[in-house]
């Protein structure tokens, strides 16, 4: 379950304890569809007729993706919301045009990506900024003898493993590529995050939320998580910018414990939870009010 869906589930539980009353549309027997099943949580397929029938007994309709977004425009009966999560421009086409109309609200996951969609014709008035929310979680205990780096297994060519790879063979120092970051991050001492393309970095907010310096593109909306110097180190995407970051971490235990710490502070205070939940039913009684 990606950056993306995990936002959806800690938003519906925080939503279920406030009263609010929510059910999710989606493909089934997805990581989420199970997660939201095992959460007891009322879970339907997400095609044109469900979207069209439960939009009808709903007051508001939140979009978490492109194939619902296109669904909400074409079926929703209920005014609808949309986050967007992804850098890339909006596309410029008829139907493409009519499908970001529609939208009473957009939920931009961060500045950048605000950006984009101000770019692409949308009013800044109907664009609210709802950065990701983390729950407090408890730091790892106990010091970390050997450096370890981790970064995302992912099969997205965009994501930047093979740059990664040519990094650690360059510092010689190997890195973990992680297909469950819930349980390698804890272990970690730096998080290493390359991509050509990114709306915000949910991963690197994670690795942050435990006190874990990132090392990560300067690209996207990275540099409004990560400052450079301060909670992590921000490089351009070649090999031998990040194999000097990972050299500079893994010689420096000092400047890596002050970078994690630094970054722990900045999610508790500017990504919390209550934070993202707080400002999500703000655009909602926007969108709400018309």
């Amino acid at each position: 379950m990606r950056g993306g869906q995990r936002q959806v589930l800690l938003l519906m539980r925080a939503l279920q304890k406030d009263g609010h009353v929510s059910e999710l549309l989606a493909r089934p027997y997805t990581p989420l569809w199970s997660a939201a099943k095992a959460l007891a949580f009322e879970v339907h397929e997400a095609t044109l007729k469900n979207v069209r029938s439960r939009a009808r007994v709903a007051s508001l309709v939140h979009a978490h993706d492109a194939r619902s977004h296109t669904l909400a425009a074409l079926a929703a009966h209920a005014p609808f919301v949309v986050s967007r999560r992804v850098a890339f421009p909006v596309k410029a086409g008829v139907f493409s045009r009519w499908k970001y109309a529609r939208a009473r609200r957009y939920l931009a996951v961060s500045r950048f990506v605000a950006r984009e969609l101000v770019r692409a014709g949308i009013s800044s008035d109907k664009i609210d900024v709802v950065y990701d929310g983390f729950e407090r979680s408890v730091p790892p205990s106990g010091a970390k003898p050997d450096f370890k780096a981790v970064a995302l297994a992912s099969r997205d060519p965009a994501k930047g493993r093979t740059l990664v790879e040519r990094a650690a063979r360059l510092a010689g120092t190997a890195v973990t590529f992680s297909e469950d970051l819930a349980l390698d991050l804890p272990e970690s001492s730096v998080f290493v995050y390359a991509t050509q393309s990114e709306g915000l970095g949910s991963a690197a907010l994670f690795a942050m939320s435990l006190g874990i310096p990132v090392i990560a593109s300067r690209v996207g909306g990275l540099p409004e998580i990560v400052e450079d110097g301060v909670t992590g180190l921000l490089v351009e995407n070649n090999a031998p910018a990040f194999a000097r970051a990972i050299g500079e971490l893994r010689d420096n235990r000092m400047l890596c414990c002050r970078l994690g710490g630094q970054a722990r502070l900045r999610v508790e205070h500017e990504f919390t939870l209550e934070q993202m939940v707080e400002r999500t039913l703000a655009s909602y009684r926007k969108a709400l009010a018309g």
